[in-house]
């Protein structure tokens, strides 16, 4: 009984060893040059085989063929499946798919979960504003000790004005400041991005309150009269910086959407299409945030004069609005 199974073995390889040494042979073109490099021929040739040695793979494992036989077979196909089917894109060709169409295109597609995130942080900025002239004592419920790094309420004009003007940041304690408030703005992005899922209201909440802290400190300022100042200072990293929360708000606000009011859907499906999007909101967001980083660590202490402060914080912030709207448009 062994020597006829051996003899069909043999058999069975005589008529169709050909044909995979043609497909293995095709494989390895393919993944040695890319499926989008090879000829037409070549290309229907390598699709043609595989789904016969997908054939011959399913009859041997219904026969019993020996196993060093169903091994090579399995591995053979493995490979030509990931030839015919899987992503031929490079890793430069995503990176480039993404930043031209990806990205922009999730984030138009995400306007009012963008507009709501903006609304979240304009409305607590303003609440602390206001609740800071009401009362200066808001300013340390809202602002945490580390954060406002000794500067509050009984900070005088000349000792909030030295450090927003300092060359030297690290000797007067605003790079510590600054690095601070990276981080902060950092670990509310990735939590309002990833707490969104739970009914959207942390979310909502944490950029609130982000919002809440800006309006203080801000309002703390113009007490003092140095309202421009501080705005300017805040505006070479703070548009892109803020911005960066407002979008991660905005995926964690689509995910929470998502799964509360599912459709005509499963949750599960409905979470995983909200999902697309709202990835490649949490990564614009990381992206923005490591310019801010950048501009954070450069800009700050490089330009002191007021006017270059808005200019180049705003005017990467139109850079980025100018790629959320027009990137990845279709060409009439």
């Amino acid at each position: 009984m062994q020597d006829q199974d051996l003899m069909r073995s043999a058999r069975f390889r005589k008529e169709r060893e050909a044909d995979w040494q043609r497909l293995e042979q095709l494989v390895m073109a393919a993944e040695s040059r890319g499926l989008q490099h090879m000829d037409f021929a070549e290309a229907r040739d390598l699709a043609s085989l595989y789904r016969q040695a997908t054939t011959s793979l399913a009859i041997a494992r219904e026969i019993s063929l020996d196993k060093a036989l169903l091994g090579y077979l399995e591995a053979l196909t493995a490979r030509a499946y990931l030839c015919v089917y899987a992503p031929q894109e490079r890793l430069g060709g995503l990176f480039q798919r993404f930043f031209s169409h990806g990205a922009p295109q999730a984030m138009r597609r995400s306007w009012p979960f963008i507009l709501l995130g903006f609304l979240c942080m304009g409305l607590g900025a303003l609440s602390g504003y206001l609740l800071y002239f009401e009362s200066a004592d808001w300013y340390y419920v809202f602002m945490p000790a580390e954060l406002a790094g000794g500067r509050g309420p009984d900070a005088t004009y000349e000792a909030l004005r030295s450090v927003i003007y300092d060359e030297n940041p690290d000797s007067s304690g605003l790079g510590a400041f600054a690095t601070y408030l990276f981080s902060h703005n950092t670990r509310i992005a990735i939590f309002v991005f990833g707490l969104g899922v739970f009914a959207c209201a942390p979310a909502v909440v944490l950029t609130f309150y982000n919002g809440l802290m800006l309006g203080a400190f801000y309002a703390l300022h113009v007490d003092r009269g140095l309202g421009p100042d501080i705005a300017g200072w805040l505006s070479i990293h703070g548009v892109t910086e803020l911005s960066a929360i407002c979008i991660a708000c905005a995926g964690g606000l689509k995910l929470g959407t998502a799964l509360m009011f599912p459709g005509d859907v499963s949750r599960i499906t409905s979470l995983r299409l909200a999902g697309r999007d709202a990835l490649k909101l949490a990564l614009v967001a990381a992206l923005m945030l490591l310019v801010a980083a950048f501009l954070e660590g450069f800009g700050r202490q490089l330009v002191q004069d007021i006017y270059m402060r808005f200019i180049i914080g705003w005017g990467i912030g139109a850079l980025w609005l100018i790629w959320f709207l027009f990137a990845g448009r279709e060409q009439k």
